[in-house]
C-alpha cells in the first residue's frame, strides 16, 4: 500500500513525472512494443473515454478518469528500467 501511495504521489509531481516519461520513451532498455502499448492505451482512453461514472457528476466523474490514467502510468513505471526507477525514486521496495 505504501508503494502504491508513493507512486501516486509521484504521478502528481509534474516536475518529476514528465521527465520520467521522457526518459522512459528515450530509454533503449524499454522495448518498442512496451512503448507502443503505453502510447496506444493513453490515446485510446483519450479518444474513447468510456466512463463508469458520468462526468456530469463533477467530482465522482473525475475519479474513474483518474483511476484509468493512474493504472496506465503504474504499468509504465513497472516496465521502466531499474536505473530509471532509482533516478526518479519510484523503485519497488
Amino acid at each position: 500500500m505504501i508503494r502504491l501511495w508513493r507512486r501516486i504521489k509521484f504521478l502528481f509531481n509534474v516536475r518529476k513525472s514528465v521527465p520520467f516519461l521522457v526518459q522512459f520513451f528515450k530509454s533503449r532498455e524499454v522495448s518498442k512494443s512496451k512503448k507502443w502499448v503505453s502510447v496506444l492505451l493513453l490515446l485510446a482512453y483519450l479518444l474513447f473515454p468510456w466512463d463508469v461514472i458520468p462526468d456530469f457528476l463533477v467530482f465522482l466523474g473525475l475519479v474513474d478518469d483518474l483511476a484509468v490514467f493512474t493504472y496506465i502510468m503504474q504499468w509504465m513505471i513497472k516496465m521502466a528500467p531499474e536505473e530509471l526507477k532509482q533516478e526518479y525514486r519510484v523503485y519497488d521496495k
